[in-house]
């Protein structure tokens, strides 16, 4: 099973505080500029892709990463969003766009949703199944719009008639979709050719991955798994939990409060995973070998990160190579700077160990 690495694109900014940084905003902010610099990077180093997140603390990623994209050759774009505020209709006439304009380097990672209140900006009341009962139907839609032909469809949500696009996106976007819910895993065993989780402890993942196997099959499909995760990889293990632990003394204790108070209104069940490794809490936040709870006492979504010498890292990620997962989606503070760190130490040792994918090698 090969492994493919994915950094990401902080389209909200950027900086080394990181409860300064997700209370107040970013110290480095999300020029264009600064997102080629990452995004190159990325692709020098032998990073198959970057994903950019959604909602309204970020750029928008659909924009923002075909502008980047001028500036890069082969990097992927996992480009996430909301379904529920798109047509269908309209994001299969977006892939087969950006395909032509960028040469097939678009991914899909669909987000139904998370947080109530900013759902609600949006116009969208639905509750949290509901949301991914409507992102039922509309993969349903998307997949046979990508096809070019026409293709009617009535649901609860949606009703189209002769859907489709001109010209089919080539290559059709692999779709990814994370959530720990059970409608969220049945859609994802229905329709998505990645599921993503955020970096939970080898023995959840070793309970998760089998589940999500079964569903799959019993749909007549097979799923491959990526996970979303943070970095502080060092040369030896000594300076890479000083970097955590810098990182953790930056964090003001209100801010913490404040921050569980939000992640605890989510009804995301994937938050809540996160939410539970830690408690609020910033004791023993090493919640299992080299894995490192700290960021999501003030980040929501990812909020654990390997952290240990370059070794460790790559001991660690194999680990979880073993039980299914062979996408990586990783970033770290400040991005560029721990691009390189990963980049330059972790990925040579993992090639020397002939585990990475072919795609993963140098500009």
């Amino acid at each position: 099973m090969p492994l493919t690495l994915f950094w990401f694109l902080p389209t909200f900014g950027d900086g080394r505080d990181v409860g300064a940084f997700h209370r107040s905003g970013a110290e480095r902010p999300p020029r264009l500029e600064y997102m080629i610099q990452i995004a190159r990077a990325a692709e020098l180093l032998g990073f198959e892709g970057v994903l950019t997140p959604t909602g309204l603390h970020c750029e928008d990623a659909w924009l923002a990463t075909i502008a980047v994209s001028r500036d890069t050759d082969r990097l992927k774009f996992l480009v996430a969003f909301r379904p529920g505020f798109l047509s269908p209709t309209l994001a299969a006439h977006q892939c087969a766009t950006y395909q032509r304009l960028t040469g097939g380097r678009l991914l899909l990672n669909i987000v139904t949703g998370g947080d109530p209140k900013e759902q609600r900006r949006f116009g969208d009341w639905l509750d949290h199944d509901q949301r991914y009962d409507r992102t039922d139907e509309w993969l349903t839609i998307l997949r046979a719009a990508m096809t070019g032909r026409p293709t009617d469809f009535e649901g609860q949500y949606y009703r189209v008639a002769g859907a489709s696009v001109r010209q089919p996106p080539e290559p059709v976007p692999p779709i990814y979709l994370g959530g720990s819910s059970p409608p969220a895993e049945r859609v994802a065993a229905r329709h998505v050719d990645v599921y993503l989780t955020y970096g939970e402890t080898p023995a959840m993942m070793a309970e998760k991955l089998p589940r999500m196997r079964e569903l799959a099959a019993a749909n007549g499909r097979e799923l491959r798994f990526g996970m979303r995760i943070h970095a502080i990889t060092r040369d030896t293990e000594a300076e890479a939990w000083a970097v955590a632990q810098r990182i953790l003394d930056g964090m003001d204790p209100d801010d913490i409060r404040e921050a569980q108070k939000r992640f605890a209104a989510s009804d995301s069940h994937a938050q809540r995973r996160m939410t539970a490794l830690h408690g609020g809490s910033s004791d023993r936040l090493e919640v299992s070998p080299n894995l490192w709870a700290g960021i999501g006492l003030v980040r929501g979504g990812s909020g654990t990160a390997l952290v240990g010498s370059h070794e460790q890292v790559a001991d660690r990620i194999q680990e979880y190579l073993e039980l299914g997962v062979e996408q990586f989606i990783l970033s770290g503070y400040p991005h560029l700077e721990e691009a390189y760190w990963f980049g330059e130490n972790v990925i040579p040792l993992l090639r020397r160990r002939g585990v990475l994918a072919n795609g993963a090698a140098p500009s």
